[in-house]
């Protein structure tokens, strides 16, 4: 506890009011350390507030205890799942101390373990603001910096050529008398700028991210255009005339577009925008002052489409494994991921993912043309209108290359004006990933020149959809094409849309009664269909429980053992006598893990699955059915938890865990947060001769050369922007770790060779060095702009896992350096590696 015992400081005051203030504040300050020592934080939390509420000026002298009383009390509230009195205590802390970093980094982190992320986010900024080197609170801020500022503003800012293009098609309309301007979904402010420095009169801009806001208020005040642009920190469609502006506007801008097109609510928007707060168009051949119609840039847009065969999208949407180490997997146990799913799926928050499709691990192959799925115009109202209603269309495409039908990607061009359009091709060198569709639950997905893909297209919930995709063989179509000659009458009415339908029909499959859905995160799939990993599991379960029991697994892994027996009830060998106590085994790793099922069927054992979502539950059950384990063989570890934050906990009162599976390295390439708390945890709960899975990590990284992992970073000066000063700002934004990286396919180019970074033990945690320095021999003159890494996770001495192989289901990460170090062939670099809590910070030593 802080030793800070202050006193009320006796001035000479006048009067017994002043006397008995005093009198109180001394006793509330004698109460408040009792109940320190007593542990009581909540009522010492409330005798420093009305301590600090009669003498203020006393703030300074009691802030670093009311700090760790306010601490401490939080936690206990939280508890206690006491959100409410949580957030209050937080709020009136911060009223006293709005610019205490330590109450910011707290109350940040709070909201964080809630799911606040944005709100998070900004006090974990605040923090840093205010103190530059309070790490707890940089690496806080960090790890969420992606939900204050999304990544792709950077990108979008370094494009010159979308910067020039949008500048352009803004300059000619405000050039031609459209001066009335709203920009919407403002951002930066970027386009409200281009409008201004074309001559528009008045510019209205409103962006509902409180952190773009301030970002935006800062940006146009650098530029000298606060008087000349209204910022305005709101939603499009709460925007109401005379209220926020004045008058309807002549031109409305915007770049609320996704790789969809539609995900960011553009058609909603401009819906709004001409029935409420736009000018009416102008019709054709109507001559006239544009200053009295009303447009809309982008003016259009045409979605494009292709099916691929790509291995790296299959494998993160689709299971395509029967068995994984002699784990069956039941045919009525369907795996999904969350960008394939029926309309009202819960799970479903867009209907597609996003690739660089040019930067795909392994590339892709074009199986069709490219086809033409949707055009909209943005100026016709009514058309924006139908979008929503409009029944789905049905497509039909021939195959033109032999391959596995595995998505179909989709961009489109949107047309500025009748002179200016953007591509997000994956041909093009844009800012834009591509939406990619992956396909599933088709009996086959083998195609070939002369098949065909049919899909049904419709904008639905604000966003595209491409749903019922199919293949259709030469031979199907012939069959149905004979079953509707028959019926001469719709043959003659030429209806197309019930061929493709009744052709849909015999290859769409639907899903039985008796089938189990089980929607899983791409990175999910991605890890059931990670051979090595589950092989490299099995392996050193099998050597651990070997260890702990050499005499009773012999009996599973040598069928001439004396005394086997079959089981009459399962057919599973019976591998130990049934007096015997089970080994334990508790899989604590992130989402849907088959781990625990592959213990089982190693011995006498006892797994423990942490998975928390029934369906998850029930297609595990399902699975351990379909392999003839007894349905007391798994557990699941949560319905034994009362409090789900301590799933660290010993099997029964007398009983140790033999394994505890950890997950240490999240998908995103970092370290898992708290894994060095929970290591030392769960040392504490193993048996005599019990391990934890990973044992120890070594990290590795290496010098490279990359100007994309640069531009994604950062914004790079003032020319990408066309001379408008953003950088400065949005760069308070930048984070030095870069995640989700693909390294096989990152445009770089390597100046040194692999070294081995950090060592994280978890086993042997005095192994462990907060920091060192690692020299690193350059074998390639150029620039270091950035060190990626990634991990060996050692099960044993002699089994390992690699984060950065091909079937890895792990992203890589990388640092970015502020500023390039020039290096020649043959010199040394000294990186110094620290290690904090969690984190890793990688610095190059000058």
């Amino acid at each position: 506890m802080p030793n800070s015992r202050s006193r009320p400081r006796r001035g000479a005051r006048n009067g017994s009011g002043a006397a008995g203030r005093d009198e109180l504040v001394s006793r509330s300050l004698q109460s408040a350390e009792h109940c320190l020592s007593a542990q009581d934080f909540g009522t010492a939390y409330a005798h420093y507030l009305l301590v600090l509420s009669l003498a203020p000026e006393l703030k300074e002298d009691v802030k670093e205890t009311f700090q760790y009383t306010l601490l401490k009390w939080a936690e206990e509230l939280d508890a206690l799942s006491r959100t409410q009195d949580l957030l209050g205590c937080y709020e009136q802390a911060l009223e006293l101390f709005p610019d205490d970093e330590v109450i910011c980094n707290s109350m940040g982190e709070h909201l964080f373990r809630m799911g606040f992320r944005d709100e998070a986010a900004g006090y974990f900024h605040k923090a840093v603001k205010l103190n530059p080197d309070f790490s707890d609170a940089k690496e806080n801020f960090y790890r969420v910096a992606n939900w204050l500022v999304e990544r792709w503003h950077f990108i979008m800012l370094n494009d010159t050529k979308r910067n020039m293009i949008y500048n352009a098609a803004i300059q000619k309309a405000v050039c031609s008398g459209f001066k009335s301007v709203l920009d919407i979904g403002a951002g930066t402010g970027i386009l409200s700028m281009f409008a201004k420095k074309a001559g528009a009169q008045s510019v209205y801009a409103c962006e509902l991210s409180k952190t773009m806001y301030e970002l935006a208020c800062d940006v146009v005040a650098a530029n000298k255009m606060e008087a000349g642009i209204k910022l305005l920190h709101m939603k499009s469609l709460d925007l109401e005339i005379p209220k926020h502006i004045p008058e309807r506007v002549s031109l409305v801008v915007t770049e609320t577009v996704d790789a969809g097109l539609f995900g960011e609510g553009i058609v909603e928007s401009l819906i709004h925008a001409w029935e409420h707060l736009l000018l009416q168009p102008k019709t054709k051949g109507e001559n006239g002052n544009c200053n009295n119609y009303g447009k809309v840039i982008p003016a259009s847009a045409v979605i494009y489409g292709m099916a691929v065969e790509c291995a790296e999208i299959r494998r993160h949407h689709r299971v395509g494994l029967k068995d994984i180490v002699g784990i069956h997997l039941p045919k009525n146990v369907k795996f999904q991921s969350p960008a394939y799913s029926y309309i009202d799926n819960e799970e479903t928050v867009e209907p597609y993912t996003t690739e660089k499709m040019s930067r795909v691990p392994g590339g892709y192959l074009a199986l069709t043309e490219c086809f033409e799925i949707m055009k909209v115009d943005f100026n016709n109202l009514q058309e924006l209108k139908s979008l929503a209603t409009k029944k789905p269309d049905s497509i039909t495409i021939p195959v033109v290359k032999e391959g596995t039908l595995d998505a179909v990607v989709v961009w489109f061009v949107l047309q500025l004006d009748d002179e200016h359009s953007l591509s997000t091709s994956p041909s093009e060198e844009t800012c834009w990933e591509q939406a990619v569709y992956p396909v599933q639950d088709l009996p086959d997905y083998w195609m070939k020149p002369g098949d065909h893909v049919t899909m049904e297209v419709s904008c639905q919930d604000c966003y595209l959809r491409i749903q019922s995709i199919s293949v259709l063989s030469l031979e199907q179509e012939m069959e149905v094409t004979k079953s509707f000659t028959k019926d001469t009458d719709l043959l003659s009415s030429g209806n197309e849309a019930e061929l493709c339908s009744a052709l849909a029909n015999l290859q769409t499959s639907k899903p039985d009664a008796g089938e189990q859905i089980c929607v899983l995160e791409s990175t999910e799939i991605a890890l059931l269909n990670n051979i090595p990993y589950h092989e490299g599991f099995k392996m050193a379960m099998k050597k651990v429980f070997s260890s702990l029991t050499p005499e009773k697994l012999c009996q599973v892994m040598d069928p001439h053992c004396e005394d086997n027996e079959m089981s009459p009830r399962t057919g599973r060998q019976n591998t130990v006598q049934s007096t015997s106590e089970p080994l334990y085994v508790l899989d604590v790793s992130e989402g849907f893990s088959i781990l625990p099922i592959i213990a089982g069927t190693l011995g006498r054992v006892k797994p423990y699955s942490s998975v928390e979502k029934d369906q998850h539950r029930i297609a595990l059950d399902l699975i351990s059915e379909a392999n003839h384990f007894p349905k007391e063989t798994l557990e699941f570890w949560l319905r034994h938890v009362e409090d789900e934050s301590a799933v660290l906990q010993r099997p029964k009162s007398d009983k140790l865990w033999s394994i505890i599976i950890l997950d240490v390295i999240e998908p995103s390439g970092l370290i898992q947060q708290e894994i060095m708390e929970k290591a030392a945890i769960s040392r504490c709960l193993l048996q005599s001769g019990g391990k934890i899975f990973p044992q120890y990590v070594l990290m590795f990284g290496l010098l490279v050369e990359s100007q994309t992992l640069v531009e994604e970073n950062a914004v790079q000066g003032l020319e990408r922007t066309l001379g408008l000063n953003i950088a400065p700002f949005i760069n308070q934004f930048q984070v030095p770790i870069r995640v989700f990286l693909d390294l096989s396919s990152l445009p770089c180019i390597p100046l040194s060779k692999p070294v081995e970074l950090l060592r994280l033990d978890l086993m042997t945690p005095y192994l462990n060095t907060s920091n060192r320095e690692v020299k690193v021999h350059i074998c390639k003159s150029g620039q270091v702009t950035a060190i990626p890494f990634w991990y060996h996770m050692y099960l044993d001495e002699e089994i390992w896992l690699d984060t950065s192989s091909e079937a890895s289901h792990w992203k890589q990460a990388a640092v970015v350096l502020d500023t390039p170090i020039q290096v020649e062939m043959g010199e040394e670099l000294v990186l110094s590696v620290e290690h904090h809590k969690s984190n890793v910070s990688i610095t190059v030593k000058q």
